[in-house]
């Protein structure tokens, strides 16, 4: 296994940690983690597609990425309670 493997895998491992503590109630889906997680994990997906390149993958995870960045803006907005 190479290491862009490596890394796009831990990224998958992140993404899916942070969907699984939101659906068990640990994490919110406006909390400022859930989303950097998200952009991290898309983020390191995106870098193993560099080496090893998949456009409907690069597709998907540069609008996850995208989308993420947006939440992480939103959520930095937000007033705090």
């Amino acid at each position: 296994m190479s290491y862009p493997d490596i890394i796009g895998l831990l990224g998958v491992l992140i993404i899916i940690v942070a969907y699984f503590y939101l659906q068990v109630g640990r994490m919110q889906a406006e909390q400022i983690a859930y989303s950097f997680l998200n952009a991290l994990g898309a983020a390191m997906i995106i870098f193993s597609l560099i080496f090893k390149w998949n456009l409907s993958s690069f597709v998907m995870e540069g609008t996850w990425f995208l989308l993420s960045c947006y939440g992480l803006v939103k959520a930095w907005l937000r007033p705090k309670k």
